[in-house]
């Protein structure tokens, strides 16, 4: 199978650099797939799981928002965050997720609580589960 060029950026680091068979990504307005020779696009990047598969294995990251371009055989994913799955620690995401659901269950005039914010984390903690939870 030919190849296609990812790059996936966070502003700390450049998380990886590799040709790839197939990149899938969480888009926002639905999951995108890209092979060699996919049309030229931009599209929002999502919280979600990204996967990418070279030489018959597949990897998996956690992903926060951003943006992917893909041009030219190339598919460049920018995101605040990126997290591979083996990295993930689950115990942390299940207290954080934890953490979230008890702030959502206030009321909603509670003073001090962030309510977007909580939807937020929740929301990630569970995506971090379930992308750690592909390699177990």
């Amino acid at each position: 199978m030919e190849k296609l060029h990812l790059e996936v950026v966070t502003p700390a680091n450049i998380m990886v650099s590799q040709d790839v068979d197939i990149v899938v990504a969480p888009g926002s307005i639905g999951e995108f797939g890209v092979l060699k020779g996919h049309a030229r696009f931009l599209s929002g990047i999502v919280p979600g799981e990204l996967r990418f598969t070279a030489d018959n294995k597949t990897e998996y990251f956690a992903v926060t928002s951003g943006f992917a371009e893909i041009s030219d055989d190339k598919v460049s994913i920018l995101v605040d965050a990126a997290e591979r799955a083996e990295e993930i620690d689950i115990e942390r995401a299940k207290k954080a997720m934890d953490r979230a659901s008890e702030r959502l269950t206030k009321e909603r005039g509670t003073v001090d609580i962030d309510f977007l914010r909580a939807e937020a984390s929740l929301k990630r903690a569970m995506m971090r589960i379930k992308v750690a939870q592909k390699i177990k």
